[in-house]
């Protein structure tokens, strides 16, 4: 039986917080536990949450939400700061688009949101680049977060692991872990279909590797989208192994 601590953190208020370690480098080494958690986002926590989180010692939160999602949930852990890096959300909006149009189907909304994960890359490579800035600096356990923790989340944690030198199969399980945990808002988007809702109330394969498609078109390959998009360079990849990994 494993003695590794447990990944997913089964919070009342927060269904999709879990570690980003325990998992294997192309190094040999090992992301370490109990240092960069994500999660949907932490307006919602119980009491019994908040001491959860406390005890984990999380003291920064880096939220990718819009200044709407942002209002509408503020963090309820006082001792943790925030820092904004705003991404905001499309989706929703070119969905009821197309409703109007009477073009809405599940298959145009899983294009939208590959769409979506691709102007990451395109439109929003600020924001994540700020993070690994953040990251760079802040050494204690932090939590990275949107409102669901699944698609600005989602790439950014993939970014975080590819610059650890984890798998990407490993990379993509992590990703998916999302449709096991993630328990979805009843009462959100209800004027559109089910299926589009279940859509867009999950993760699939397709989206991360949409986001990775556009860093190909835009940037060449991953490489060159961490070192010039992200600007980590070989000294900051260093410096993120010998604060995120150990032996």
């Amino acid at each position: 039986m494993s003695d590794s601590p447990v990944r997913h953190l089964a919070l009342q208020g927060a269904s999709n917080f879990r570690d980003l370690g325990g998992y294997p480098t192309s190094d040999g080494r090992i992301t370490r536990w109990r240092h960069i958690f994500r999660s949907n986002h932490l307006g919602q926590l119980t009491a019994a949450d908040v001491e959860i989180v406390r005890r984990l010692g999380v003291r920064s939160a880096f939220d990718f939400r819009g200044v709407e999602e942002r209002a509408a949930g503020v963090c309820v852990v006082t001792e943790i700061a925030v820092h904004s890096l705003p991404i905001e959300p499309t989706v929703v909006a070119a969905l009821r688009a197309e409703l109007a149009k009477g073009a809405l189907t599940a298959p145009v909304a899983i294009e939208l949101m590959r769409e979506s994960y691709r102007n990451y890359v395109r439109h929003n490579t600020h924001s994540f680049r700020a993070l690994f800035g953040h990251l760079l600096e802040d050494r204690a356990p932090l939590v990275i977060h949107c409102t669901a923790g699944k698609d600005r989340t989602g790439f950014a944690s993939a970014l975080i692991l590819h610059a650890l030198g984890v798998a990407d199969e490993i990379i993509a399980e992590d990703y998916l872990l999302t449709n096991q945990h993630y328990r979805r808002d009843a009462t959100a988007a209800t004027d559109l279909p089910d299926d589009v809702r279940n859509a867009i109330g999950s993760v699939e394969a397709s989206y991360l590797a949409a986001a990775f498609e556009a860093v190909g078109s835009e940037y060449g390959d991953l490489e060159a989208y961490l070192r010039d998009g992200l600007k980590l360079g070989a000294a900051e990849r260093t410096a993120l192994k010998e604060r995120y990994l150990t032996s």
